[in-house]
């Protein structure tokens, strides 16, 4: 059983065709959807650089013709879902290319990469909007998305799998293809586990997974070749603007924080009228002030805090642990950095040996060096950094699971560091207000005494 989409790719507003893409394709190529890429398969193209064949046939398609459109397409996307465990992930993409090569008539080159990091197994399709002789286009119509979704039954019973019955009503999907804002709130939540530092980071870390981001009074999201966008706020209530903002800076009820009391710093009430604040502001300040520094001392009571000189103790040891528990989220994050791109390398290496070999036999012809530029150099980058790398080389099966021991424990850390860095944040505005009161009282004894001395004695 396989539920199907077709969706017609268009330009990005801000972005280039080999900018929309390269994003599209990286999206869809993931090694770690795709297990190392051994669920990619391809037709009339390289899976390596897809992008830039596809962009570069619709260039020589607008010199041959000349026709160019407003809000043109340059691909198209079939998505196939298939039933959870009725499927495995060879088989799933065997489909996809089958289906691929059928719908297009082998007219057209596309990439299918076969997804296996939920419980439903799915294809993500790409094929170019231009056919191989780079003079004529796919053209797209309601139908098409009927006759892929009964060319995708009839493969799928040809394999000995099931087909989904008619849906009673129009606009319900099968219970295991997950919604629009599904996948959104499932983006999200893998932003959020790559720690960004704030709502800005998290929104490029979206963008780059091809999200494109409509700023303004709400902040809204539009993914994956969708025309619609969709506000944060009706994400809900967890996946509101606010929320995750709160959960960014570790104040959301949601996240783990230290325990204690709120207070506020103390505002200093004499430089505020020396700039020409009034008397309403002086009332209000006083009762502010008066509210600060009693839950000040309540939070240092509830701290065991009896002297300024434990307080400063106490202020410095909790820098001191923010510190380190910073400087320890750093390098791992350092670390898995470097994992990754070994990694990639290693993969890269594996996926362009044999043209380097070509090459080699070639003797080093400038021609093929041409031809095959992006392979050979991305070859190289290989080789040097395996030059670089000291003792053996790992495998990818054991780079990826050293990867993930290191994000549980970056995770695990952060969490940690929220507390470190919530708790360093509380003694330190409550020194700063211990300081503050310390000098009010001592201007207030010199102003009281300075009155005093003033006064005539009668």
């Amino acid at each position: 059983m396989a539920a199907t989409r077709l969706i017609a790719m268009h330009v990005n507003k801000g972005m280039t065709v080999n900018q929309c893409m390269s994003a599209r394709v990286r999206y869809i190529n993931d090694d770690e959807k795709t297990e190392d890429g051994e669920y990619v398969t391809t037709y009339a193209c390289n899976a390596l650089i897809a992008d830039s064949e596809f962009a570069n046939a619709k260039r020589e398609y607008l010199q041959k013709t000349g026709r160019q459109y407003k809000g043109d397409i340059i691909a198209y996307q079939i998505r196939q879902s298939f039933k959870p465990g009725e499927v495995t992930p060879a088989e799933a993409n065997q489909i996809g290319y089958e289906t691929a090569m059928r719908f297009t008539k082998g007219q057209h080159a596309f990439i299918c990469c076969t997804h296996t990091d939920h419980e439903h197994i799915h294809n993500h399709i790409i094929y170019n909007a231009v056919n191989l002789d780079c003079d004529r286009k796919f053209k797209d119509s309601w139908f098409c998305g009927i006759g892929l979704r009964r060319l995708s039954d009839i493969i799928c019973l040809e394999h000995g799998l099931s087909v989904i019955e008619p849906f009673k009503h129009r606009g319900i999907r099968p219970r295991y293809e997950k919604s629009y804002r599904a996948n959104i709130r499932e983006a999200v939540d893998k932003a959020l586990l790559q720690n960004p530092k704030d709502f800005d980071a998290l929104l490029q870390i979206l963008m780059n997974e091809g999200y494109e981001v409509k700023r303004g009074k709400h902040t809204a999201l539009r993914g994956h070749d969708r025309k619609n966008f969709v506000r944060f706020r009706t994400l809900g209530e967890k996946y509101s603007e606010e929320n995750i903002k709160n959960i960014l800076e570790g104040t959301s009820p949601n996240e783990e924080k230290s325990t204690g009391r709120e207070f506020d710093i103390l505002i200093n009430l004499q430089e505020k009228l020396r700039q020409g604040k009034g008397k309403g502001y002086e009332n209000w300040g006083k009762k502010f002030n008066n509210k600060a520094i009693m839950n000040t001392l309540l939070f240092l009571d509830e701290k065991g805090i009896r002297s300024y000189d434990k307080l400063c103790e106490l202020a410095d040891m909790k820098a001191e642990e923010f510190h380190a528990s910073s400087d320890s989220i750093k390098e791992l994050e350092s670390r898995i950095t470097e994992l990754k791109e070994l990694r990639q390398h290693i993969i890269n290496y594996s996926k362009t040996r044999k043209t380097y070999e070509n090459y080699r036999k070639a003797g080093y012809s400038k021609k093929f060096y041409e031809a095959h530029r992006e392979e050979i150099t991305i070859h190289k980058a290989a080789k040097e950094a395996f030059n670089k790398h000291e003792g053996k080389l790992p495998t990818v099966k054991d780079l990826s699971k050293e990867v993930s021991e290191l994000m549980a424990r970056k995770k695990k850390g952060y969490r940690e560091y929220k507390l470190a860095r919530e708790e360093h944040k509380k003694l330190q505005q409550a020194k700063k207000n211990v300081e503050m009161f310390l000098e009010l009282e001592k201007q207030n004894k010199e102003q009281k005494k300075k009155r005093v001395i003033d006064c005539p004695v009668r």
